[in-house]
């Protein structure tokens, strides 16, 4: 027997909601689009327009209890995410939250409470486990094959920061190395972040230093295996969006992700040149869409996704330890907690 077509509504219809929902529409077998939801006027009802999606809401509320969708994808700020993944999992719904899903360890709390309480999925948005490079490593590193990590490094470059202001505070942080903070702990299978040491600065709008916008950051995460793990980020990459990893292990070493938008390397009298990405979505676009396919399928199945509310618990405890390390200006010893 067939198994149902998840009916999926969406939350918030700004960039990353909107190419959620063009794949949703269009791209992942098991799903559907069948509703979008935001609070700024019209914007909703453009995005379903432009889907041929009949139901819009600026009311976000009356999505969740709308009993045509039977799971939500939640791309609204990321202030906000804990009170939606948790109001979610309250009417029933499966939850796809975009990271972080929290941005304290109390609201991850309650979140991974609600979802439990449930019996709903929830998935979180670290799509570089569906990078096919990543997955691979990971998958290495948990099968043993590339030995007993002893180094391992994982990188952001954001091709451009366009409007400084509308950044908040530790976004650097909360938003963006959270993504490397989750893959490092995949990176190094089985042991535990036991300190954190970060550095940050304003590189490359010092004006907005003031105004409390870090854009440049190196961490170091020591694990209780001994081994030793960097993070890296910045927010203006003039050549385009980079992303990528490296595990060096007893037995070997592990490299994972490009800048590559396709494999063709040109060489001419300007010298040598390969096409990368601009943006987030079209360099893992891939990978976006293989993430939201497993939402579908645990849904339709009842596995457990790979990227749980627990994993999004762990990397936000190493970003916060950032925060504190930056304020205090020292490492920082990770709790039980």
């Amino acid at each position: 027997m067939a198994m149902k077509t998840v009916r999926v509504g969406l939350i918030g219809a700004g960039r990353m909601g909107s190419f959620h929902a063009e794949n949703l529409a269009y791209r992942v077998p098991g799903a559907i689009l069948t509703a979008v939801a935001d609070p700024m006027p019209g914007a909703a009802e453009k995005l379903a327009k432009a889907l041929g999606v009949d139901k819009a809401y600026s009311d976000l509320h009356a999505l969740l209890q709308d009993p045509d969708v039977d799971a939500v994808v939640i791309a609204a700020p990321a202030r906000t995410h804990a009170e939606w993944v948790i109001a979610a999992a309250n009417a029933g719904k499966h939850v796809f939250c975009e990271k972080p899903m929290a941005v304290t360890l109390d609201e991850a709390d309650r979140a991974i409470a609600a979802a439990k309480s449930a019996g709903i999925v929830l998935q979180v948005g670290f799509n570089r486990r569906f990078d096919s490079g990543f997955a691979a490593a990971i998958a290495a590193v948990k099968a043993g094959e590339n030995g007993t990590t002893q180094l391992s490094r994982s990188l952001t470059r954001d091709p451009g920061l366009h409007d400084p202001s509308r950044i908040p505070q530790w976004t650097i942080f909360l938003e963006t190395l959270i993504h490397d903070f989750d893959t490092l702990l995949h990176f190094n299978h089985g042991a535990k972040p036991v300190e954190v040491y970060a550095l940050a600065d304003a590189l490359v709008r010092p004006d907005f230093k003031d105004k409390g916008l870090l854009d440049t950051s190196v961490v170091t995460i020591r694990f209780d295996n001994g081994a030793i793990a960097t993070a890296e980020a910045n927010f203006h990459a003039v050549y385009g969006y980079d992303v990528r990893g490296e595990v060096f292990g007893s037995k070997g070493m592990l490299q994972a992700g490009h800048i590559n938008v396709n494999n063709c390397v040109r060489y001419h009298q300007g010298g040598i040149a390969i096409e990368t990405s601009r943006l987030d979505s079209d360099l893992l676009s891939a990978a976006y869409v293989a993430e939201m396919a497993e939402f579908a399928r645990c849904i339709r199945t009842g596995e457990t996704p790979r990227a749980t509310g627990e994993d999004a618990r762990n990397a936000l405890k190493i970003a916060l330890a950032c925060i504190e390390s930056v304020q205090l200006k020292q490492p920082v010893k990770l709790g039980a907690r």
